[in-house]
């Protein structure tokens, strides 16, 4: 099997030295790699800007802005038997990249605040599920705050995963830049899987073995 998996965050560009992006350390994507590759089966990976190598063996393809990550998995994503989006993915990108940095002041003057323009990015998983092939599986994340299940159980449903993976992300010790986390695997079928806390490694191999499940349903369906 071929599995496509993004990690990482993006970084979205103001000017040349300053841009908005989030925690995540691709800890979880990369984990999911080094999974796939042990289980022997081919691996994509793509990734934003994390501080990580890449397991032996995966194709691994390096992008920064969402566009750039946006581009790449819809070229390879129909080659895909399992598609995990595991990366934390910006949704707003400034409407416009200055071309030279911004200044605190202008004309000896400082400003008094800095109005912020953003503009949606393209909706990744949501354009994927739309066009997901019968034998193809999605695996979502859900990265939240609050009402966790019932956050990953809406988004599952509007964007058309087979598998959402969802985490607190403000709980200490788990979610950003850990290396454990304690996560809720939800099933299009209604199935739920609250594993216990664990390294980001056991926890892709559940998440890997969950995927497979599906996958093996559907081709017994066809």
């Amino acid at each position: 099997m071929h599995f496509l998996i993004t990690a990482g965050p993006t970084r979205e560009w103001l000017d040349p030295v300053r841009f908005l992006s989030n925690p995540s350390s691709g800890r979880m994507g990369y984990a999911l790699a080094r999974a796939v590759r042990e289980a022997g089966a081919t691996v994509t990976l793509i990734s934003g800007p994390v501080t990580l190598a890449a397991p032996r063996g995966v194709e691994l393809v390096e992008v920064e802005t969402a566009a750039e990550m946006t581009r790449e998995v819809f070229r390879r994503a129909k080659r895909a038997d399992i598609i995990i989006l595991s990366a934390a993915v910006a949704d707003w990108t400034p409407a416009s990249r200055a071309r030279q940095k911004l200044k605190k002041a202008e004309g000896g003057k400082q400003k008094a605040e800095f109005v912020l323009r953003l503009k949606a990015t393209v909706d990744i998983a949501a354009t994927i599920g739309k066009a997901l092939q019968q034998e193809q599986v999605l695996v979502g994340f859900a990265a939240e705050t609050q009402h966790v299940e019932a956050n990953a159980r809406e988004k599952l449903e509007r964007k058309n995963f087979d598998l959402i993976v969802a985490n607190d992300v403000s709980r200490p010790g788990v979610g950003f830049g850990s290396d454990r986390n304690e996560i809720i695997i939800i099933g299009r079928d209604g199935t739920v899987e609250r594993p216990r806390r664990a390294s980001k490694l056991a926890l892709a191999r559940r998440i890997l073995k969950q995927a497979c499940a599906v996958r093996a349903a559907k081709l017994e369906q066809s």
